[in-house]
């Protein structure tokens, strides 16, 4: 086996290196730290005076940004780009339904992530790194109701009301999506970045509908799709009792006999959850708990550049 390269960011994205890190905002912290040392320079732009680049002035556009010597010189009107342009309002939302309990003691055995430490440890890399360029970040955590809400702030202090509050929300219960859309719509009384991370293992035309709301209220939203690797590859053999989550009944069976059509159930179902995301324009990313964090990391900065170039819709 090759030997890990300390000097490498890399290693504080592996999974198997976080669940080693107890502290949930220290985990996020050596997690963001070591992803933008990994990058020439964060591609982010927050409210500091240092001038960055132009781009092209777009409907909506305050005038007063305006380049006018540009103009002069090319007839062309273009807005004066800085580092941390705007102050981006975003809501981490974390899914704490009993189902993300999943294989809570296989990776407790191993020293890994499961689901819900998984989305808690990416949720407080987002805030960190949120906050960490002066914007403002939020967090609601759910099951079939709101559990926690922390509005959103930019203060470095804040992380540790975030994390927090991921600490206390242990999961439990089922998930009701269509209202716990309706309340994350609720919260958000201006445009913003809207992160949700569940397993999405819920009525789909409910979910649809909660996701849908969101964006007619002219959210950006990201939907982070995250699944264990068992759930995704059914790897079990041998009489094996799959215990139920959520108000489901266990199951005593030979797994090799239901294999073929779990795959295919399951491929049906995520079909149809990236479709369904797809078709109303919310930028899906299906995560498993073995992925780097800095997938979940390098989505988030993406749809982040896209939603400050975007014109403002009134």
């Amino acid at each position: 086996m090759a030997k890990r390269n300390e000097d490498d960011p890399r290693r504080f994205l592996d999974p198997k290196v976080i669940a080693r890190i107890t502290q949930l905002e220290l985990r996020a912290r050596q997690i963001v730290e070591g992803f933008l040392s990994g990058m020439h320079k964060s591609p982010v732009y927050g409210q500091s005076v240092e001038f960055v680049q132009h781009r092209e002035y777009m409907p909506g556009d305050d005038l007063r940004r305006i380049d006018w010597k540009v103009w002069s010189r090319s007839d062309k009107f273009v807005i004066k780009q800085y580092e941390a342009e705007t102050n981006l309002r975003s809501y981490v939302v974390v899914d704490a339904s009993e189902s993300m309990l999943y294989g809570i003691e296989k990776h407790r055995k191993r020293g890994t992530l499961y689901k819900y430490d998984y989305v808690s440890t990416a949720a407080a890399c987002l805030a960190y790194l949120t906050t960490k360029q002066q914007d403002s970040c939020g967090l609601i955590t759910f099951d079939e109701d709101v559990r926690q809400v922390i509005p959103p702030r930019s203060s470095t202090t804040h992380m540790d009301a975030i994390t927090k509050a991921l600490h206390i929300s242990k999961p439990k219960a089922k998930t009701d999506p269509m209202k716990i859309m309706r309340r994350v719509a609720e919260s958000m009384h201006s445009r913003g970045l809207v992160a949700i991370f569940s397993d999405f293992l819920c009525d789909r035309e409910a979910l649809f509908k909660g996701l849908e709301m969101l964006r007619h209220r002219r959210h950006d939203v990201m939907v982070f799709h995250v699944l264990d690797d068992d759930e995704l590859t059914f790897p079990f053999s041998g009489m094996t009792r799959f215990e139920g989550l959520e108000e489901q009944p266990h199951l005593l069976c030979e797994p090799r006999s239901l294999r073929d059509g779990y795959l295919e159930a399951l491929e049906e179902y995520l079909v149809e959850v990236r479709r369904g995301c797809t078709k109303i324009g919310i930028d899906y990313n299906l995560i498993r708990t073995s992925d780097y964090l800095d997938a979940v990391l390098s989505r988030f900065l993406f749809q982040r550049m896209a939603t400050r170039a975007a014109p403002v819709r009134r």
